[in-house]
């Protein structure tokens, strides 16, 4: 099967950007396919565990931001590499990993988040 690389790049950061600042419920309505599987411990399976998860979060932390420095697509996925701001300066790298059906829509995700540290014993940048 085929997969249109381009359209589920701009879709991956489209739906994440839209849920991260504060609109879940349009970015699930645009972006997500009939089932949704999440492997984050700390949300549920579904559409609406995901709604109610970054409502709370946009409610609980307004104002944080978020910058996609990388995107990768290969067949069914994509995959995002984010710096993210939250209030009080604090800095997270993120790595999320979506999985398209064939429409375009996404219904599996992955994440991994680190606090971006104040020393790097190799001084490289985590991005």
């Amino acid at each position: 099967m085929s997969h249109n690389l381009e359209r589920n790049r701009k879709n991956a950061i489209a739906f994440y950007r839209t849920a991260y600042l504060g609109n879940p419920g349009q970015a699930v309505d645009q972006f997500v396919g009939t089932e949704y599987i999440q492997h984050n411990p700390l949300v549920a399976d579904g559409k609406q565990a995901f709604i109610d998860y970054f409502k709370e979060m946009h409610e609980k932390y307004p104002g944080k931001q978020i910058e996609f420095v990388r995107v990768v697509a290969e067949d069914d996925l994509v995959a995002l590499h984010t710096h993210q701001i939250w209030p009080g300066e604090e800095e997270y790298v993120t790595m999320d990993f979506f999985r398209f059906d064939a429409q375009g829509k996404i219904v599996e995700h992955w994440d991994s988040i680190q606090q971006i540290p104040e020393y790097s014993k190799n001084g490289n940048k985590m991005f």
